[in-house]
């Protein structure tokens, strides 16, 4: 294979040493970089060292520089913070202690270095490069180091990953360590919303964020939160007031509960702080509600990473080795982050002062540049919160006469009911009349339907499966009645909630049109379905809490090994014929192997695992992790590769099957469920509003263009809208699924990470950016 060539000619790091360290507040999903970086950087030939306890330790050296091995960043994955430590370093901000540090680096032979870390340890690292030459001469110059060693160690490579709990680093979508952030805030609001609802109370919530109010704004975006204080978005003056009347209104509403969701560096118009007890004051004294305040405090920054946040930390990973092999010495310093679903290298120091510009500009009260100097992700947040808070009265709505309606198509996923209340409330704000769809197009042709209004939707974002209820019928057999009840209820736009089925159900009626008018109407899909096996979007609705029930199922079975030794489980996953349920979990979970059919495997394949692992279990890590896709082939079956192993294994590792069945299905949506599904719904109903006013003519809506019918997907760094018929040709129908899955690319690191030697294609690795240019394409980024 040419790619296999070009990673190991070009690409060897033989004779190079990276030191590994994590700086600043600890954050979920560190481990996973820490793991990936030791782990690929063995792999093609390197020296990998920890540094431990951060900058400090750096500064101190001894026993906190050591090299890592294999086996020593096994079952990190699972575990939060950082095991290898880290410090807020007061020494290293003095040059006498960058001294100390470059000396302990060189006695090391270390000119490589991977910072895991928020904005100041990034910054740290930049200024200890950009001193090194002059620091190396003042240590010749001391006799500490020779003339010889200062040579060899000429240049400082630097590349940094963003860990940081509050998503405050501009440049970066995610960082590390905040989506399981939002996974621990969201699991508190879930259940103070159930004792809230018993007394009928207020709460109010504080979250971490200082400077930024990601996690408020995104936390109140994923609860349905009545109100929500940003340091970006002071209130304006007289706020007291509209907040006191938002939360009565709600009330009167048959609302049982109130959540107030405030961010730790929350401020009102003249810089003052605004304090949970402020608002507990207030909102007794003004409404007399009973009011409780929670500050979650450090609960944020603990518990075990999230799936995404360890397949994240694991691609960074991977990737700031390959940006340090290919590094040369007037490369300058480089984050890499993720833009999308896209990794990227940027800048380091325009990321950092692009991040230090926003905190400036709140500075002066220049919120607006603050806002959007945050980047687009957190400008589309705020924008969507805003669509979906404010309930108008009936006299500020421009009024159409548009019907839209509204159904779930397909399996369930976590997430649909997010979507539905998006979609129904930003229909409502744009002035239709909303329709819910109850069962699919069974309960289509059957005529349930009927109108549905804001309150109808209230608290349905964090409620799993689909409210409306979801059937996989096609409406092809029915498409009489359907276009009958179309008719009678006058319906000129339809939203479709659901996976492939949902997307086979646009074609029929596409199909339709030309015998029945009443599909001539413009029609959008969202993609949701664990299985994520629809063309056009790189990412499904539901998909992410799946591969969190996966991965914390496997967390738990292989905890269960640590008692008994020498240990490999089978387990088997959803998906149909996609085996993204299977990869991904794979490499968050930690696996040696996963069955796929997108990857045709023989009975060789399989002895080279078990070979693999028998020699696995000589080492210090006794047991393995192999994972099956439930349809990846029609012979090995689960039982069979069971018994194989089972057999194969005697007298080295006994082994354990489990078929994880429906819990993939089920579970309260996790926090990027919620938000996806929110924000898609949200984009799709502008996208048909847009439509119904460009297909309206003499009194009728009338569209019948290959652009009346799309899916709206998200693809690498954007979201889109594409006519379902021109992605019809991209599926292969009879296994539905995907021609070409992206995700097949994070296949080799899953293999690399298991130790196994694999080719892997270099050529989508990130390129250099610059920052400007991500903000191009601001309106379609998700």
């Amino acid at each position: 294979m040419p790619d296999n060539k070009k990673f190991m000619e070009n690409l060897s790091g033989t004779g190079m040493s990276i030191g590994v360290l994590t700086s600043g507040g600890d954050a979920q999903g560190m481990n996973a970089a820490v793991r990936a970086v030791v782990r690929m950087g063995i792999y093609v030939g390197a020296k990998v060292y920890f540094i431990h306890e951060g900058y400090q330790g750096m500064v101190d050296g001894g026993d906190n520089i050591k090299e890592a091995s294999w086996e020593s960043v096994s079952s990190m994955l699972q575990v939060g913070g950082t095991v290898i430590g880290s410090a807020r370093c007061k020494d290293f901000r003095t040059r006498e202690g960058r001294l100390r540090a470059a000396s302990n680096l060189v006695l090391h032979g270390i000119t490589n270095l991977c910072v895991i870390g928020g904005d100041g340890s990034l910054t740290g690292a930049n200024l200890f490069r950009e001193e090194w030459s002059e620091l190396l001469d003042e240590l010749v110059q001391s006799g500490e180091i020779s003339e010889e060693a200062a040579q060899t160690h000429s240049v400082l490579h630097i590349v940094g990953m963003v860990g940081s709990i509050d998503n405050d680093f501009c440049g970066t979508d995610m960082t590390i360590g905040t989506d399981s952030a939002l996974h621990r805030i969201i699991e508190v609001v879930d259940a103070i919303m159930t004792t809230a609802q018993s007394h009928q109370r207020t709460f109010v919530l504080e979250v971490m964020g200082r400077h930024c109010g990601y996690l408020a704004l995104v936390s109140a975006l994923a609860c349905g939160a009545d109100w929500v204080l940003i340091p970006e978005m002071p209130p304006e003056d007289g706020w007291e007031e509209q907040m006191c009347h938002k939360l009565s209104e709600n009330r009167a509403d048959k609302k049982r509960l109130n959540i107030i969701i405030v961010a730790e560096g929350a401020i009102d118009q003249s810089n003052q702080p605004i304090t949970t007890d402020y608002i507990k004051d207030l909102v007794v004294r003004c409404l007399g509600f009973d009011t409780r305040v929670t500050i979650l405090g450090h609960v944020q920054r603990g518990g075990t990473p999230s799936a995404f946040d360890r397949i994240l930390a694991s691609r960074m990973g991977v990737e700031a080795v390959l940006a340090l092999l290919e590094a040369s010495p007037g490369t300058p310093a480089c984050v890499v982050s993720l833009c999308g679903n896209q990794a990227v290298r940027l800048p380091l120091m325009e990321c950092v002062q692009m991040t230090q510009e926003v905190q400036k500009a709140m500075d002066e009260k220049r919120f607006d540049d603050a806002m959007k100097l945050r980047g687009r992700s957190f400008e589309n947040n705020l924008h969507t919160y805003k669509l979906l808070s404010h309930h108008k009265i009936d006299a500020e709505v421009p009024h159409t006469s548009f019907n839209v309606a509204v159904l779930n198509v397909g399996a369930p996923a976590a997430g649909m009911n997010a979507a539905v209340r998006s979609a129904v409330r930003v229909g409502i704000t744009e002035g239709h009349t909303m329709f819910a769809v109850n069962d699919g197009f069974e309960g289509f042709y059957k005529g349930q339907i009927k109108e549905i209004h804001w309150g109808d939707v209230g608290g349905w974002t964090g409620q799993g499966g689909s409210l409306l209820g979801t059937k996989r019928t096609l409406p092809a057999k029915h498409i009489d009645k359907i276009a009958e009840q179309m008719r009678i209820h006058n319906i000129n736009a339809l939203l479709v909630i659901g996976g492939f089925e949902a997307f086979e159900s646009l074609l029929q009626l596409v199909d339709a049109r030309s015998s029945y008018e009443e599909f001539c109407v413009p029609m959008c899909m969202l993609p949701a379905t664990i299985s994520n096996n629809v063309a056009g979007t790189d990412l499904s609705i539901g998909a992410d809490t799946s591969l969190n029930a996966i991965v914390e199922t496997c967390d738990r079975i292989k905890q269960s090994a640590s008692g008994t030794k020498r240990r490999v489980f089978i387990i088997e996953t959803m998906g149909g014929y996609c085996g993204y349920l299977a990869t991904v979990g794979g490499l968050a979970a930690g696996a040696d192997a996963a069955y796929i059919y997108e990857e045709p495997f023989d009975i060789r394949d399989l002895q080279s695992n078990v070979e693999h692992l028998t020699e696995k279990m000589k080492t210090s890590i006794q047991r393995g992790l192999v994972l099956r896709n439930e349809n990846s082939s029609e012979n090995y079956t689960t039982d069979f590769i069971y018994q194989l192993y089972s057999e194969e294994g005697k007298g080295v590792f006994d082994c354990r099957k489990n078929v994880l069945g429906h819990m993939q299905q089920g579970g309260t949506p996790s926090p990027f469920d919620r938000n996806f599904g929110t924000k898609i719904a949200a984009k799709a109903m502008q996208w048909i509003s847009k439509k119904l006013n460009e297909f309206y003519s003499e009194g009728r809506v009338f569209a019948n263009t290959e652009d009346s019918a799309c899916l709206l997907g998200m693809r690498r760094r954007a979201l889109v809208f594409q006519p379902v018929t021109q992605l019809k040709d991209e599926i292969d129908f009879v296994h539905r699924i995907p021609k070409e899955q992206w995700w097949l690319k994070l296949r080799p690191l899953m293999k690399i990470l298991a130790k196994y030697k694999t080719s892997y294609d270099v050529s989508d690795s990130g390129q250099l950016e610059h920052i400007a240019r991500l903000r191009a394409k601001d309106h379609s980024a998700i």
